[in-house]
């Protein structure tokens, strides 16, 4: 074997190892250990593309698992607020536990779903319709789960007494915070989740990931912002107890969920879009103006376009 075969063969080798089944880098280019933002974001369409040919059933159920388990986060924070009511930073401490079981378990999540379809949206690889199905399939399995999780922990004796008061103290803080402030401070909490999604595409390992989880979302926690389903599952808890009656959900948790869909589309979702050079990745037909508008099409389920003089040709049995 000559050595230019030999290069040849090495170089086939190292792409075959560099990139994943779906054609995603599984290593950088110029460093192996550190990606491209061009790469990034090629990770996050085939992530994206995977997650978007999800059936409504699953995606309702995996949405429910979320909503339910981010009840641990309510638990954590309840529990520290038991111990430190007046010291957020050791308060938040266990307010992570939930996001970290929901991201590296692969449930959805609706503030981690607000990025990945609208990524293949910007680059005409998914409909709008689509978008819009899985946001709401998921949210509703997202707050379906969290009440469940509320209620249960407002009719039974899971939690100690004094941490069940302190779990009422969320909503209400919520509800004496203006409705614009509620919604800017979601705004940020937002960007902060999406922001979650795209550097956690750009790491390599479980271990950078879960510390990427958990201190983003302690510093949600400890800068006293808003997430909409852990806002939703302090919602359900608050009313369940007798609280308060469904006013509160328009007067905090609807801004919760604007400024968190705002936050995780525009400040992460476009920035980053734009940003980037390649857009056509992964190399499939892009959609058109109408069926990115009005069809259900969406990722590497797009058939490739064919020519007029194919389409004219009778197909081979």
């Amino acid at each position: 074997m000559t050595d230019r075969a030999r290069e040849n063969e090495d170089s086939e080798t190292r792409e075959v190892i560099d990139r994943a089944a779906s054609g995603a880098p599984a290593a950088g280019w110029a460093i192996r250990d550190r990606f491209s933002s061009d790469e990034i974001f090629q990770r996050l369409v085939a992530s994206a593309d995977e997650e978007i040919a999800t059936g409504k059933q699953e995606l309702i159920f995996s949405g429910f698992a979320a909503g339910f388990a981010i009840v641990l986060s309510f638990i954590g924070y309840s529990v520290g607020k038991t111990y430190f009511p007046h010291n957020n930073f050791l308060s938040s401490i266990l307010y992570p536990l939930g996001f970290m079981y929901i991201i590296l378990g692969r449930y959805q999540l609706y503030t981690e779903n607000t990025l990945p379809p609208v990524v293949l949206v910007l680059t005409r690889l998914a409909s709008v319709p689509l978008l819009f199905r899985v946001w709401t399939v998921v949210l509703i399995g997202n707050v379906l789960g969290a009440g469940l999780g509320a209620f249960i922990l407002a009719n039974t004796h899971v939690l100690s007494p004094a941490t069940m008061e302190a779990g009422t103290t969320f909503a209400k803080h919520g509800l004496e915070t203006g409705w614009w402030d509620v919604f800017f401070k979601s705004l940020f909490a937002g960007w902060l989740v999406a922001g979650v999604v795209w550097l956690g595409n750009a790491a390599r390992d479980t271990i950078a990931r879960l510390l990427l989880i958990y201190i983003v979302f302690y510093t949600i926690a400890v800068a006293d912002l808003f997430h909409v389903i852990t806002a939703v599952c302090d919602v359900f808890y608050f009313v369940f107890v007798g609280g308060g009656g469904v006013r509160i959900f328009y007067e905090f948790w609807f801004p919760v969920l604007l400024g968190n869909t705002v936050g995780g589309v525009f400040l992460v979702g476009l920035v980053n879009f734009a940003q980037v050079e390649q857009h056509t990745y992964p190399e499939t037909r892009v959609l058109s103006s109408r069926e990115l508008l009005f069809s259900w099409k969406g990722g590497q389920t797009n058939e490739p376009s064919r020519s007029a003089e194919e389409e004219s040709k009778p197909i081979s049995e």
